[in-house]
């Protein structure tokens, strides 16, 4: 019989809930980390697949702009909130079933989505993704650790954690395939060969196991009775107030009370908690929030990409399939970014990454400024691979920097941590939409009334134009009354246009004004570090790791 593999001291997993890290042959090791690439790309390719074609689904299933608007915060708000019970679920349950559950559940959320045909069936299916997109994104870094011998372990988080970001221009560059091979639903199918693809690669080759111990307690149950309606009202304000309109709806000013006061009385009761579920003096450490601030601050900025250069291609005619050959350049930026992550990340100094991932923001944003209405996709293929470059460039650092903090402070803190990130990342994909959105809005409106002002019957320029908009219907409106006013409307829409075209432009002046303020406050964090003699926390975490480790035999000596 064959005896249990009994694992050493220097096995025991760093991370509680993670799994033990025995010394892999290397091919086991390739094994794992193809694992993890296609969990990571798994996770996160589905909902930037409805993202990236919601306009297409909405026209689908028959929404309204108001319906449409909430499939995204659906996503977020569990998403988020997923992170507070699942990794606790791994240590008292184990491994093994919180794979198979969430591989299972986003196989079937997936296969449900095909027969959605209604508002409330795919808002409920694209919560329930939310919740399994978390476990995969958590599988991929499990199974880098895997993939990588015991010194190298740092770049698992690098690596786990950038993955799923590649999706995004991933998405956009697959959806007009997707949609010419069938209709909406392909891409659904997209989504359930990979993670039926992933579930069975975990079978094949499972991860080692993990330790278990009964971590749950009731009060865990109030926390999280507070906290996930209170970020749930927080999401659906953030995802819907530019739709409806911040001022327009009352309700979404009943959100964000209701969501204060839900959150607040959350992080109280974890306050005076013995055994906490998120660690609040930890969280109120400056160095901890700072480090929150900064990711999420370049989230924000990275909306220059998802919703700046979108929507002004999109006010300019372009459809979906004409964003296919730009998201193929941004693709492949993003993954060399990061591949410049892993080969220039020094643990000496890893904000040094984040601060050249900002001037490539503002770089880009600042490309983009001059759009006019001949601007085509072609016409940014550099600035929004510089974007796309710079969002792997950071996201990775970032993580490794604040999980160093974390366990340096104690594993304890491990949650509190996993969650913080988690809302940085996907509070700020919503508020950065929300915030530039309203800004584009607001100063559409400036530009219009600028505009208009200038449209003048007696300015020999727009009578020309109006003319040019009337001829435009002359083979379909015989009446020359009806085609005046059909050549105004023309030239009121091409006035709107124009109007856009500038708030779009502004929109990218403030995101490249911002990123370099950003950058700034970055190289005075490090100055001031320097100035202090303090050591980077990476460098601090090897140095405790390589003294946990066995001592190798010298050369000569019996082992």
């Amino acid at each position: 019989m064959t005896q249990p593999y009994q694992f050493k001291p220097h096995e025991r997993p760093i991370i509680p809930g993670s799994p033990f890290n025995p010394d892999h042959p290397s091919y086991r090791m390739c094994a794992y980390g193809a694992i993890g690439v296609l969990a990571g790309i798994t996770g996160g390719l589905g909902n930037a697949l409805v993202t990236a074609n919601l306009a297409f689904f909405q026209g689908t299933l028959g929404l309204t702009a108001e319906e449409a608007a909430w499939i995204p915060p659906a996503y977020v708000m569990t998403n988020v909130c997923a992170n507070l019970v699942l990794v606790k679920f791994r240590q008292q349950f184990g491994l093994a079933l919180f794979i198979r559950l969430v591989l299972v559940g986003y196989a079937l959320t997936a296969l449900i989505h095909l027969f959605v045909h209604g508002f409330w069936s795919a808002l409920l299916i694209r919560a329930a993704s939310g919740i399994a997109a978390s476990g995969l994104v958590t599988l991929c870094i499990l199974a880098m650790f895997q993939a990588m011998p015991g010194p190298k372990r740092l770049y698992a988080i690098l690596i786990g954690i950038s993955i799923p970001q590649v999706s995004t221009p991933l998405a956009r560059a697959l959806a007009p395939a997707l949609l010419e091979w069938g209709d909406w639903r392909m891409t659904y199918f997209f989504e359930l060969g990979l993670a039926l693809l992933t579930l069975a690669a975990v079978l094949i080759l499972p991860l080692p196991p993990s330790e278990r111990e009964k971590v749950f307690e009731k009060t865990d149950f109030l926390t999280i009775g507070l906290l996930f309606p209170g970020i749930g009202l927080l999401c659906a304000a953030l995802g819907l107030g530019r739709t409806l309109w911040w001022t327009e709806e009352p309700w979404i000013g009943w959100a964000l009370i209701g969501a204060v006061i839900l959150i607040t009385a959350g992080i109280m009761i974890e306050h005076r908690r013995a055994k906490p579920l998120l660690t609040t003096r930890w969280l109120s450490q400056w160095v901890i929030i700072r480090i929150a601030l900064v990711a999420m601050f370049i989230r924000i900025l990275l909306s220059e990409q998802t919703f700046g250069s979108v929507g002004l291609l999109t006010t300019l005619g372009m459809g979906v399939d004409q964003f296919q050959t730009l998201y193929i350049f941004v693709t492949l930026a993003s993954l060399a970014g990061l591949v410049a992550a892993i080969w220039a990340f020094q643990p000496q100094s890893p904000a040094r990454l984040i601060q050249i991932a900002c001037l490539m923001i503002a770089a880009g944003a600042f490309l983009d400024a001059g759009a006019t209405n001949l601007t085509r996709p072609e016409n940014i293929y550099f600035s929004q691979a510089l974007i796309g470059f710079g969002a792997l460039l950071f996201v990775g650092p970032a993580m490794a920097i604040g999980i160093s903090r974390t366990l340096l402070a104690g594993p304890q803190n491990f949650i509190s941590w996993i969650v913080l990130f988690s809302a940085t990342q996907n509070l700020g994909g919503l508020i950065g939409p929300a915030l530039f959105g309203t800004f584009q809005t607001v100063r559409e409106k400036f530009h219009s009334h600028n505009l208009v002002e200038q449209v003048l019957l007696t300015n020999p320029n727009v009578a020309s134009r109006l003319s040019g908009s009337a001829q435009q219907v002359n083979g379909v409106v015989a009446d020359p009354t009806l085609r005046s006013a059909e050549g105004a409307i023309l030239l009121g829409r091409q006035v709107t246009r124009e109007a856009n075209i500038l708030a779009y432009n502004d929109v990218f002046l403030v995101i490249g004004i911002l990123a370099c303020l950003l950058f700034l406050w970055g190289v005075s964090i490090e100055l001031r570090m320097r100035r202090r003699g303090e050591i980077s926390p990476i460098v601090l975490l090897a140095q405790r790791m390589a003294a946990m480790a066995p001592a190798r035999p010298v050369e000569g000596q019996k082992s």
